[in-house]
């Protein structure tokens, strides 16, 4: 069998990976023009995670990542509202690790390189359409010159993120598209003193005015320093959906964290000290009601655009990697294969997004600025202890990272 994958994102090369992993020769195109560590951070949670220490990339991630000891959801004036251990310090098997996104794309691409050959990445093409054959998929694919080139393989896979190509082939503009939520992020990352134990991650405000920051460098870590990725995010009603990660000015937003300062973090000097800061609204895409069409599939952004709410954006991509590749590898059908692919994913993924509309567990904010905007003597008199583990079990249970049922064998 000869897989063809459209995309070199975190879900592509994953999957590449895990398909090499069951003796299934991958093809992959990639219409940037090289591998490069770009973008600021992202976390991958303990689910994802077993999954990549299965195809034995541990000491590669703890060599550039942070494993995340908490998680702490507090209010605007800096008042916790509720703390959470993660990954191994939460009693899991495996970590959670923050990790600057361009660097775990290198090593996921440096590790399909050496196991797969070099060859096996073709950058600079980009997958324009496709056409189902009675026993193969064409794929016709456009070089950075503007010419075409034409490639068959038995299975198709979309990864190509959340403007996918491929998926609009299936699911024309008009009837799919992007969801805007009324909201704006700003991201950027900047290198300083750490804050808390040097792994903590912090999410403050509520949906309309959040500020999220973690270290994402193992090498800032070993010096004594911490490269902090951040996210401010605010209500912007009228933001063009379709105009993101674009570079931007920081006093956009910056007037409307500047008296968020509190003993372990300076919120104002952080984005001061960042020297690139770029823009993105909120958006996602309606759960589809199909990711197949014949040979043809949809993996991670492409088959399911998440608001990155409930660090889960990566991690449901490492998830479908995994079950995509056990159901090719399964020696049924290749159409049956993929069916059952769907089957399994989509459902799991739809309930997601659509959780993380609902603000997943970041809503404990939002309820706290709701019952109490001035603040708190004791969180307890505002959310109760059981409302608040309540919302934590529930989405995990959800995402699927619930320690109960990942610590379960599978």
């Amino acid at each position: 069998m000869r897989v063809g994958i459209a995309g070199a994102g975190i879900g592509g090369l994953s999957l590449a990976l895990m398909l090499a992993q069951r003796g299934i020769v991958v093809e992959l195109w990639e219409a940037a023009p090289r591998i490069e560590p770009l973008g600021v951070g992202i976390n991958v949670l303990p689910h994802a995670m077993r999954e990549l220490f299965e195809l034995g990339l541990e000491p590669a991630l703890a060599a550039i990542g942070i494993e995340t000891s908490s998680l702490t959801y507090l209010n605007r004036h800096g008042q916790r509202i509720w703390r959470e251990p993660r990954g191994r310090d939460a009693g899991y098997a495996w970590p959670q690790y923050s990790l600057h996104r361009g660097e775990f794309q290198v090593l996921l691409y440096t590790a399909v390189c050496e196991r797969l050959g070099a060859g096996a990445v073709h950058c600079g093409l980009r997958a324009l359409r496709y056409e189902n054959a009675r026993s193969s998929v064409r794929v016709t694919l456009q070089r950075a010159d503007g010419g075409h080139e034409q490639r068959e393989v038995d299975v198709l896979i979309a990864a190509d993120g959340v403007r996918s190509t491929l998926r609009r082939q299936c699911w024309p503009d008009a009837r799919d598209p992007l969801r805007y939520s009324g909201r704006v992020m700003w991201r950027g990352a900047s290198e300083g003193p750490a804050f808390l134990d040097g792994r903590s991650m912090i999410m403050a405000g509520h949906q309309d005015q959040k500020f999220v920051a973690y270290p994402i460098s193992q090498r800032a870590h070993q010096r004594g320093r911490s490269l902090v990725n951040w996210i401010a995010e605010l209500r912007v009603p009228d933001a063009p959906v379709n105009d993101w990660n674009r570079r931007v000015d920081k006093a956009v937003f910056a007037h409307a964290f500047a008296g968020w300062r509190w003993d372990w973090l300076d919120v104002p000097a952080l984005i001061e000290r960042t020297e690139r800061v770029y823009e993105f609204p909120l958006v996602d895409k309606d759960p589809l009601g199909r990711w197949t069409d014949g040979r043809v599939t949809l993996l991670g952004d492409a088959a399911h655009p998440l608001y990155p709410i409930g660090s889960n954006g990566s991690a449901q991509a490492i998830l479908d990697a995994r079950c995509l590749a056990d159901c090719l590898a399964g020696g049924r059908d290749v159409e049956y294969a993929l069916r059952e692919y769907e089957a399994e994913r989509l459902p799991r993924t739809a309930a997601i997004a659509l959780r993380n509309r609902l603000n997943g567990p970041e809503q404990v904010m939002t309820l706290a600025e709701q019952r109490a905007p001035d603040g708190f003597a004791h969180v307890e008199d505002v959310i109760p202890r059981a409302e608040l583990e309540r919302i934590a079990l529930a989405y995990k249970q959800v995402a699927g990272f619930d320690l109960q049922s990942l610590q379960a064998p599978r």
